[in-house]
């Protein structure tokens, strides 16, 4: 079992020692440079946390049940999940229990810093029109019951007709924008255009 485990890890070694460059360059105590990864690294803008956040897209993808790659919104994409499961409260917007615009507004704040107003209606207000076969991303997709209607829902979209949102009867979660409550209830999808 102990030589297994040894020729395992050793494999394991031998196989990371391929994605590994040593710069010969000294650091400035005279220790040896870090190691860079030279097959895995790219420069997308956000430093570490945004390849930490590149490398964790799999497991987004996975929760959100999407097919998302290291180009997508990486903040977005964790914020949601990490609310993912929050169940459902009125006039809310805690981890212990949000609505729907609740849900939004945190999120919104969490992965951009854009302050949103509690209420699906003044962020239907506010919000960019965008043609249900153009959203992206990010975009806001709203509900109402009908014709004259208000809107009474609003979630947001992440991509293969897929949306998060706060649903009474389930919480934070994402659903389908094909499933014939959501389909028949669906009214317009806006982005929000920061300042």
């Amino acid at each position: 079992m102990k030589n297994t485990l040894l020729c395992c890890l050793a494999a394991v070694s031998l196989a990371l020692s391929f994605f590994f460059d040593y710069a010969p360059a000294e650091g400035a105590a005279g220790s040896p440079a870090l190691a860079q990864a030279s097959l895995l690294s790219f420069d997308d803008g956000n430093g570490p946390e945004g390849f930490r956040d590149s490398l964790n897209i799999g497991y987004y993808s996975q929760a959100l049940g999407i097919q998302a790659d290291y180009t997508e919104d990486a903040s977005l994409l964790r914020t949601i999940t990490e609310w993912l499961g929050t169940p459902y409260r009125f006039g809310s917007n805690t981890k212990k229990g949000t609505d729907c615009s609740g849900f939004v507004t945190r999120v919104f704040k969490e992965a951009y810093g854009i302050t949103l107003v509690h209420s699906s209606r003044s962020m239907f207000s506010n919000a960019k029109r965008v043609a249900k076969d153009e959203m992206k991303t990010g975009d806001l997709v709203f509900f109402r019951r009908g014709p004259g209607q208000p809107i009474y829902h609003v979630g947001i979209y992440l991509k293969d007709g897929k949306f998060a949102h706060s649903a009474t009867n389930g919480g934070v979660m994402v659903s389908s924008l094909e499933q014939p409550y959501y389909h028949r209830n669906f009214y317009a999808a806006g982005r929000v255009i920061s300042e």
